[in-house]
């Protein structure tokens, strides 16, 4: 590529001369948005900037043949390994598309080479520097802009210095400079009106928690552990010497902040560092065993649609945020052993509430209702950790600001200034965008489906089809839409259409915009299930059928060389992260591909990669069930994207929201085509729904789990009488089976179930034929204790030889 640009202090005299000294360069439209673009001969393609792709959304693919772009010198090659189809036009008459690779570069967003002027037969008129060729029967003849005579400096236009330059600097050069620049940490930003506030109450945002034990309040943290149960007593990890050292030192750090003191505890369980991105350590502990021994407390937490009435009139909003809010609450004075760790200095218990117990969450909340309970419900929402006020005017916002800041300093609760909001208009509460206008959906979550690429292959058009597919009741005409993409799914040559792109971009819509992703109903149980590939993890959250946000993440770095179990576990945790406000203190079904994962709290001892992981999910409360790889359709279709994957959940339909399944179910496809050409006598199709008689045929979905816990669970009778109690109401091909291998595995009913067979008639005992062969024992109970305690004898009598033995 040959591209010089020239850049003068000074502008030029002399009216034409600009056309002598300038390439051609002018103004386009693409996607409705005005851009820069550049003509030059000397570029063997036609280029698109970053920059333009990044702001105008425009959607990228891998390059067929990837190649290394070179400049006028040496040092300065860049990578080419992307492409997008840019749609462009120039006045009226001229709209035209054309392949263009994605290159980072400032001088303009669209460069047009040789390969436009080659397809478009382009005559240059080197004086004028026009351009003009016949486009449609039309000539099209393309006028420079004039070059602004101003020279403005940007601040994006910095040169940056890649590490093979810099490594050739050195080598060429004696002294080099370098100026490193260190990002710094945004200050709490306080509107004008709330500032003599804030600095009235700055003892309530302290820079670091302050000394000592936080006070002994009403509610401390309980650890009530089942009767019976054998207390844990864990080895310590093994640490090389340099781990030893560190975690030496944040114990003694621990010990001199007063959160954990010197233990003689019967039970322990092992600390163990977990590396930090910043390259420092964690200190964590491996508190599985104690959690798995302890009484579980649930407590009432507040549903999202009461928490949204509240918010109604409300058009000022502050979000407070604690700061290490578990280390504010105590641990109940004679509960501090239970919560003791091991290091190779010795034995050490918790003062203050750690992370990882399993009640901590319950007694967070429990402590944050009883400080705040005369303003919730008036100008306060709580949930955990997050303070929400809110208020219909400035003026009474100051005052109930006040209010909570009084509570806080009265109960010793700090907050985090640098993640609190004071005083906005719009703020970003649950992961929903709140204002006065309403409830708004965050537009992260959505970033995920708008990014999926073009499909290339028969495949890639599949696992687009059977994603929107599985949420095809929630796009009008669906079938309508979606034609042209599978129309490509047909014959052996793949050829994507210009139909089939304005369908996939629609289809792509209207699968994120608010019907699809609905609000979350926190008295209902979350679904989320989780899948991974080679290239990425991806996972969807889902409640009632209905999918609530979705999640991708590429892998990258050391994460591509993770094993299949690591990844699929790594997947699980990086969805609860992401919508751990959702599932935090939640109890949720989490569905995975790799049944290994059910495994892990067997596990005798675990690294400290998976500690760190097993340590964050022991917050919440999830039921691990697996799910074959092919019956996930959609986690499964976004992990295995080529470059963008996402997180999703199963669904468990209710009545109402399979119609749209049958269509695409292998067994009940073809009888719905036959019932809706010829009335067929076996089957009918009543308001969308497939009867076989009077019976109800349910497709292939998780409903049919559901049909047959229900009524098994009901009285817990055998496999024939739920097999009949079910064929009564509802029929699918594989009803048997699926009822006899669910019938078998239920504990219940193997405890509790009958002998099958009556008893047969007495047979007198066989005669022995030698002596000790054939004994007969008894009890005599009930008699005076003696000295040494015995009130039995245990009578032992040889039937051959009639010889008895009494033992008491």
């Amino acid at each position: 590529m040959l591209m010089v640009r020239r850049t003068c202090l000074a502008p030029r005299t002399g009216e034409g001369e600009w056309l002598r000294n300038n390439i051609f360069q002018s103004t386009c439209t693409i996607l409705g948005k005005v851009c820069r673009f550049v003509i030059d001969g000397g570029s063997c393609e036609n280029i698109v900037s970053v920059e333009a792709v990044r702001k105008l959304g425009v959607t990228t693919e891998k390059h067929p043949k990837p190649y290394r772009l070179a400049w006028l010198q040496k040092g300065g090659e860049v990578t080419v390994s992307q492409r997008a189809l840019i749609s462009f036009s120039m006045g009226t008459n001229y709209k035209d598309q054309m392949w263009c690779d994605v290159v980072d570069m400032d001088a303009c967003h669209l460069l047009l080479g040789r390969p436009w002027q080659y397809d478009r037969k382009v005559y240059h008129d080197g004086f004028k520097n026009t351009y003009s060729f016949v486009f449609h029967e039309k000539k099209i003849v393309l006028l420079p802009s004039k070059p602004s005579e101003k020279i403005k400096a940007h601040g994006d236009n910095t040169n940056l210095l890649s590490y093979a330059k810099f490594e050739l600097e050195i080598k060429e050069a004696e002294t080099v400079y370098v100026l490193m620049g260190k990002e710094t940490q945004a200050e709490m930003e306080v509107p004008s009106a709330a500032a003599p506030l804030i600095s009235e109450f700055a003892d309530v945002f302290p820079e670091e928690l302050p000394e000592g034990l936080p006070p002994l309040r009403d509610i401390q943290h309980h650890i009530d552990l089942e009767p019976g149960a054998m207390l844990p007593n864990k080895p310590h990890y093994r640490m090389s010497p340099t781990e030893h050292e560190e975690l030496r030192r944040q114990v003694e750090e621990l010990q001199s902040k007063g959160h954990i003191r010197e233990s003689l505890s019967p039970c322990a369980v092992p600390a163990l560092l977990i590396p930090k991105k910043d390259g420092t350590w964690r200190m964590c502990v491996d508190s599985r065993a104690i959690n798995k021994i302890t009484v579980r407390y649930r407590f009432p937490i507040p549903r999202l649609d009461d928490l949204l009435d509240q918010l109604s009139g409300a058009h000022e909003f502050t979000k407070l945020d604690l700061k290490s809010g578990y280390h504010q609450i105590r641990i109940r004075p004679g509960d501090e052993w239970k919560t003791a760790f091991k290091t190779r200095e010795g034995l050490y218990e918790w003062l203050v509430m750690p992370f990882g117990l399993s009640n901590a969450p319950s007694t967070f909340m429990r402590v944050m209702n009883q400080a705040l309970r005369p303003f919730i419900g008036k100008f306060v929402v709580v949930y955990f950790d997050d303070i929400l006020i809110y208020s219909a005017n400035p003026k009474l916002h100051l005052q109930h600001i006040r209010e909570v800041l009084c509570v806080l300093r009265r109960e010793k609760f700090v907050a985090a200034a640098k993640k609190c909001v004071f005083m906005t208009p719009k703020v970003l509460f649950l992961g929903y965008v709140i204002s006065g206008e309403g409830l708004q959906v965050d537009k992260s979550k959505i970033v995920a489906v708008r990014q999926w690429p073009r499909p290339k292959t028969i495949t890639e058009v599949r696992s687009f089809h059977g994603l929107a597919s599985f949420y095809r009741r929630f796009i009008p005409h669906f079938s309508s839409i979606m034609a042209p993409v599978t129309e490509c799914m047909k014959g052996v040559k793949f050829q994507w259409t210009t139909e089939a792109e304005e369908g996939f971009q629609q289809i792509k819509e209207k699968l994120t915009t608010a019907p699809i992703l609905v609000l979350p109903d926190f008295s209902q149980p979350f679904e989320l299930h989780s899948d991974a590939s080679k290239v990425g993890i991806g996972a969807v959250l889902s409640q009632g059928g209905k999918p609530v946000a979705y999640f991708s993440e590429k892998l990258s770095g050391s994460r591509v060389r993770y094993s299949t179990y690591d990844v699929e576990f790594y997947a699980v945790v990086q969805a609860v992260k992401h919508w751990r406000h959702y599932l935090f203190h939640r109890e949720f079904i989490l569905y995975t591909d790799h049944d290994s994962l059910r495994h892990l709290h067997s596990q005798e001892k675990i690294s400290s990669r998976h500690a760190s992981w097993s340590a964050y999910l022991q917050q919440f409360t999830f039921v691990l069930k697996h799910k074959a790889g092919v019956t996930n359709r959609v986690a499964d279709a976004l992990s295995r994207r080529v470059t963008l994957l996402s997180t999703m959940v199963v669904q468990v339909p209710g009545f109402n929201s399979f119609r749209d399944l049958f269509d695409s179910d292998p067994h009940f496809s073809e009888i719905m085509a036959a019932v809706r050409e010829v009335r067929n006598s076996e089957f009918v199709l009543v308001d969308g729904f497939l009867f076989r008689g009077n019976q109800l045929c349910i497709p292939e979905c998780s409903l049919r789990l559901q049909i047959i816990k229900e009524i098994h669970g009901a009285g817990h009778v055998g496999r024939d009488r739920t097999l009949q109690l079910v064929k009564a109401s509802y029929f699918w091909p594989t009803i048997r089976k699926e009822v006899e291998r669910y019938v078998e595995r239920c504990r219940v009913w193997q405890v509790s179930k009958g002998k099958a067979t009556n008893a047969g008639l007495y047979r007198p005992l066989p005669i022995p034929t030698q002596p000790w062969t054939d004994l007969s024992m008894d009890f005599v109970l009930g008699l005076p204790r003696t000295q040494r305690g015995c009130d039995s004898i245990y009578v032992v009598v040889d039937r051959f030889s009639k010889m008895g033995h009494s033992i008491p």
